[in-house]
């Protein structure tokens, strides 16, 4: 059984607070994910990302993003769909692999693994 749900619980408490101030905001705030579930991101990443980038955000790689720590993250939810769906260095190209909906889940997920 994924570990998921016991990560996303404790996540979710320190994340949901600011997630919600954002949607209150008119436009949201700047790179906050909105209106993405989360929890569909979490199977996404499972499936997808967690082999390279670690099922917590901890890099199994070497040059790989350590999203426990935020980093890349700053960027806009646009500009994260962009770089997954081009992909990078070591990472593979998700362009017609993944919707840019279930990337924006993905998003959302990856920033409750910050510590």
């Amino acid at each position: 059984m994924p570990r998921f749900p016991l990560i996303l619980g404790a996540a979710l408490r320190r994340t949901f607070p600011a997630l919600a101030l954002a949607a209150l905001l008119p436009g949201g705030a700047p790179g906050a994910a909105r209106a993405a579930d989360v929890f569909a991101g979490a199977k996404i990443y499972e499936e997808h990302c967690a082999r390279c980038h670690g099922p917590r955000g901890v890099p199994v790689l070497p040059n790989v993003p350590d999203f426990s720590r935020g980093e890349r993250l700053d960027a806009p939810d646009q500009v994260l769909i962009e770089r997954t769906r081009a992909g990078g260095r070591l990472m593979p190209s998700f362009d017609r692999i993944i919707s840019d909906r279930d990337i924006l889940d993905v998003v959302a997920f990856i920033r409750t693994l910050q510590r």
